[in-house]
């Protein structure tokens, strides 16, 4: 039996999962990759390769990496089948008609819930108890094509956004091989999503980071679950931004919107329950931990967090 020649669109970690886990499929041939271009990063603005291309070169697989989809051509070549998770560009009807069997897509949710661009984000963000894997045909709609089949994934309460993608990956990667036999074989056919029940994510931005005091120990501890390390969480300190790296949710009595040190420990009041910072870093200053904080910044207590 031939192997089914794939296209696979895909950018990040999450991707680069879903990618190998097809190199690892004895019936599949990965025939090309598409990626986002490459993107500046860090202070010096170097060219950094996303990590799926990075995947790709070293099996030696062709990539191309196009600014918009809107104009590009798949050309002459011919794909049974096309995968695609985590890309973050829009794909025209032109090429997902392209291949012979559709575009399949990894999504992290159980849709229609949590459409869009964060679904992982927004599920810790919305402490969530429980989100998943939805294998699904694509269609020129936002994440609205039929699907072929979903798996559940519980969240912990300790679960921020690097551990809940990373067992979001492992689920996937059984799911789509059990999705793609059933889909190519016909033993499963795709069913239509419930439009009544469907919600939408956005794209973040680092403002969404910014922590509102006036909310309880349990939201801002799951803003901050949901948004490590990008966005990343943050205040304001004497007017300069000031970090939250690492947090701990507690239910200690503190002054909303005001530091307070116990046992070398240090906390924040919120409108209920309190945030103890173990990690954080200061606008102009290294990251520290929040002993060396303490140590440091000897008149805090006075100074204004908003």
């Amino acid at each position: 039996m031939e192997k089914i020649s794939v296209i696979f669109f895909g950018t990040h970690d999450f991707a680069a999962e879903i990618l190998q886990g097809l190199l690892d499929n004895s019936k599949l041939s990965v025939e090309l990759v598409i990626t986002q271009p490459d993107k500046p990063v860090g202070r010096k603005q170097e060219l950094q390769p996303p990590v799926v291309k990075v995947l790709a070169e070293k099996y030696g697989l062709k990539v191309e990496q196009p600014t918009s989809l809107k104009n590009y051509e798949l050309g002459i070549r011919n794909y049974e089948l096309g995968v695609c998770a985590q890309y973050g560009l829009i794909i025209p009807q032109t090429i997902l008609d392209a291949p012979k069997l559709g575009i399949l897509n990894v999504h992290t949710s159980l849709l229609p819930k949590y459409r869009g661009a964060s679904p992982v984000q927004s599920a810790l963000v919305n402490g969530e108890t429980e989100t998943g894997i939805t294998i699904m045909k694509m269609d020129a709609g936002m994440d609205t094509g039929p699907i072929l089949l979903q798996k559940t994934v519980k969240i912990e309460q300790e679960d921020i956004f690097p551990a809940l993608s990373e067992k979001l990956a492992k689920t996937a990667n059984f799911a789509l091989t059990e999705a793609l036999e059933g889909y190519i074989c016909g033993t499963i056919v795709p069913q239509t999503q419930d439009e009544s029940k469907a919600t939408y994510t956005k794209i973040l931005t680092r403002e969404d980071g910014r922590i509102n005091w006036s909310k309880s120990a349990t939201e801002i501890y799951n803003l901050y679950r949901g948004l490590t390390p990008w966005p990343g969480v943050w205040t304001t300190l004497n007017e300069k931004r000031l970090k939250l790296l690492k947090l701990k949710s507690s239910k200690l009595s503190v002054p909303n919107a005001h530091f307070q040190v116990e046992n070398s420990s240090l906390f924040v009041g919120c409108n209920e329950g309190a945030i103890e910072v173990i990690e954080l870093q200061l606008e102009g200053s290294r990251a520290m931990d929040a002993k060396s904080f303490i140590n440091g910044f000897k008149n805090f207590h006075n100074l204004s967090i908003i």
